[in-house]
């Protein structure tokens, strides 16, 4: 493919939009985000870059430098409402095979880095996306501004309310998970919370994180009808008060968190895609297969798919293909990693005790391998191999 014949208009500032561009710089392509906020920031939350993101990373020429601002993760288990293990990934023999580390990173910190390898008159702040149409070979993309952009190819990397999704599938319409989440960011220095876990128990689910600078990322997860104005204007007095009975340090990383640190927002996916190119236009990131996060893949993904775009457009005769060969690459895994996360966070809401009992004992009980089996499937297939070959 000819750099010189095609400018790609990047929908999208968040990481896959930011990844792309940087990979694209790389290639010798011209590449311009246009992104609906004013301020690029990344909202006040944390999430991990598993090894296989790292090796996606790696392959971008940016692991070195992201792996300087997260924190390392030796572990993550999952644990019950007491703080029992029910399940404790062996994610060392994971980074052993992949040669790469697990780390959380603060996604305003992600974000900063990425925005600086790129220049400033590539960046377009204030820009959301309409729709587009298609004139000859290029394509114009309308913003709601009543401005247009015009490029050879887009990869549509504005997430899972992107409209110009809805303009090529109608029916890809977010779905909701049927749990809500609140997350925070707070000062780690008094607890000192050293480990990642994920509890469940009745009353929903709590997952905390060290990050760098001595802070900590946590988040909770409760069963609720859609955009629950009863919960609106919960605090962390009340999500306290609802994790109360709950092992440590959970009780008092909620006592320790101030109201206006909270970020409140249901947890919604789409329904797996069977199609990610459309021609010159690519769905990319959570804009193609927004996934819930109880695998913790939804960021990684977005960079894998940034991995082996970059790969195709290298040896592709045209954008076309490279997007067609890249789809091939990617449908499968992205719509499995969809469907068993949306399975994973289903069973992890359990509020029957009955239920919740018998998922416990069969956990602590269940042998290792068949813990770890859908990890494996995940993480120990070298994604950059999946269908490299495929002729289309």
């Amino acid at each position: 493919m000819k750099p010189a014949d095609n400018t790609f208009i990047i929908i999208g500032g968040g990481i896959a939009g930011l990844c792309a561009a940087i990979g694209l710089q790389q290639l010798g392509i011209e590449a311009h985000v246009y992104e609906s906020v004013s301020e690029l920031k990344g909202i006040g939350a944390g999430f991990g870059l598993a090894a296989n993101a790292m090796q996606a990373l790696d392959h971008l020429g940016l692991k070195e430098e992201i792996s300087q601002i997260g924190h390392y993760l030796e572990s993550y288990n999952v644990l019950d409402q007491k703080g029992n293990i029910l399940v404790e990934p062996d994610t060392r023999s994971i980074s052993k095979k992949y040669k790469q580390d697990n780390f959380a990173i603060h996604r305003a910190d992600l974000h900063r880095f990425l925005l600086s390898k790129i220049p400033d008159s590539q960046v377009h702040l204030g820009k959301r996306a309409l729709s587009f149409d298609r004139l000859g070979e290029q394509v114009h993309v309308h913003f709601t501004d009543g401005t247009q952009a015009v490029g050879n190819a887009i990869l549509v990397a504005d997430g899972v309310h992107s409209l110009l999704r809805q303009q090529l599938i109608p029916t890809s319409t977010p779905r909701y998970s049927g749990y809500t989440c609140w997350r925070a960011t707070i000062d780690n220095s008094s607890i000192q919370l050293k480990k990642s876990t994920e509890t469940w128990g009745a009353k929903g689910r709590f997952g905390m994180t060290p990050l760098v600078g001595d802070r900590i990322y946590w988040y909770a997860c409760i069963n609720s009808p859609q955009q629950n104005p009863a919960l609106k204007n919960w605090t962390p007095s009340d999500l306290l008060n609802n994790f109360k009975d709950y092992h440590d340090p959970i009780p008092t990383i909620l006592s320790e968190t101030q109201a206006t640190e909270l970020i409140w927002n249901d947890i919604i996916d789409i329904a797996p895609l069977q199609q990610l190119a459309f021609d010159n236009i690519l769905l990319l990131g959570d804009a193609g297969h927004a996934t819930t996060p109880n695998l913790g893949q939804g960021a990684c993904q977005a960079i894998e798919d940034v991995a082996v775009l970059l790969d195709e457009l290298k040896t592709a005769a045209s954008v076309q293909q490279a997007f067609t060969r890249f789809e091939a690459r990617r449908l499968d895994r992205v719509n499995y990693i969809s469907n068993t996360s949306w399975q994973i966070g289903k069973i992890a809401q359990w509020e029957n005790p009955f239920l919740i009992g018998m998922r416990n004992f069969i956990m602590k009980i269940m042998p290792n391998r068949l813990k770890q089996q859908q990890l494996n499937k995940l993480l120990s297939v070298d994604f950059m191999q999946i269908n490299r070959n495929h002729e289309s």
